[in-house]
């Protein structure tokens, strides 16, 4: 994979100071796609996700804050249990994780979840990182 090669990548933190952590919270909802607290799906090349990390070092205390980030293959399952903090009338399965990665790789508007288009979003109100 080259280091320009665009992919799906989970991020996730610790934060020890709320401080901090509200601080990392907001920059991630601006670049990427939340999909629990402390849990973002960021869609970008190794050299922008470096970028992101150069600027979260800037943010956290590497003594006491953990973030991470871990590649999404192409394809993946999930499995979940409990409830699920999306927007309403947005559920995503592990089929339509699967889904919602391909059609960021589509740089596409639309968002397919569960095999259908959700609606009732215009574009400045989609969930942030999407629009």
């Amino acid at each position: 994979m080259s280091h320009t090669e665009r992919r799906n990548w989970l991020v996730a933190y610790d934060i020890a100071d709320p401080r901090r952590l509200g601080r990392v919270h907001r920059y991630l909802k601006g670049r990427a796609i939340p999909v629990q607290y402390s849990v973002f799906v960021f869609h970008g090349s190794q050299r922008a996700l470096e970028v992101v990390f150069d600027d979260i070092a800037e943010l956290i205390e590497p003594s006491e804050d953990d973030v991470r980030a871990y590649h999404l293959p192409d394809r993946c399952e999930v499995a979940m249990l409990g409830r699920q903090d999306l927007p309403q009338g947005v559920v995503v399965g592990g089929r339509g994780l699967d889904r919602l990665l391909r059609k960021l790789n589509e740089d596409d508007d639309e968002l397919i979840v569960d095999g259908g288009i959700v609606g009732g979003f215009e574009e400045d109100e989609l969930p942030d990182g999407l629009g």
